[in-house]
């Protein structure tokens, strides 16, 4: 967490003259490093995931980590002296690990970001961020639930890429 937190200051400091899409290319390594990608967009997309076939399973894996990483470049545009406070006190859900941090900046409120980590391909990635205490991978899937009853694999890609399209203008 603490790695993808600095990662994502060090594109804050890029802010405007980077713009979204340089942002972008430069979190997806650290977004791709830090999230289970392939596990967020199965949740995601519902009990039809065991559905799609592997290459439409892959093309929502894709869609859905460029848009993870478009969501975090558009979100984080912009540096003023953040800082990200992660607390030491780790906590266990079951198999899960939970890491709270808040973005400190200057004369506002702290963000509180809640980090749900998993043991994943031999390491902890992170399988949810809660903010505000509202889970967005739980967001992420009632965004796609008529998407994803209507429109199937290729439905659900084409909406993820629209998303991240317009979050990268």
């Amino acid at each position: 967490v603490e790695t993808f937190d600095n990662a994502l200051i060090a594109a804050m400091k890029g802010g405007k003259a980077l713009g979204a899409k340089g942002r972008a290319k430069q979190l997806s390594p650290a977004v791709q490093r830090a999230f289970d990608l392939p596990s967020m967009a199965a949740f995601a997309v519902g009990p039809t995931w065991s559905t799609f076939t592997p290459a439409q399973k892959s093309q929502v894996i894709e869609a859905f980590t460029r848009l993870s990483v478009a969501s975090w470049a558009h979100n984080f545009d912009s540096y003023s002296g953040e800082q990200f406070v992660i607390d030491a006190n780790v906590q266990t859900r079951g198999a899960d690990k939970v890491v709270q941090a808040k973005l400190v900046h200057g004369g506002g409120a702290p963000v509180n970001l809640i980090y749900r980590m998993r043991q994943s391909g031999g390491g902890w990635k992170v399988i949810d961020v809660f903010y505000n205490n509202v889970s967005q991978l739980t967001t992420r899937r009632s965004d796609l639930a008529s998407t994803v009853a209507s429109g199937g694999a290729a439905g659900v890609t084409a909406k993820l890429n629209a998303m991240a399209d317009n979050l990268l203008k």
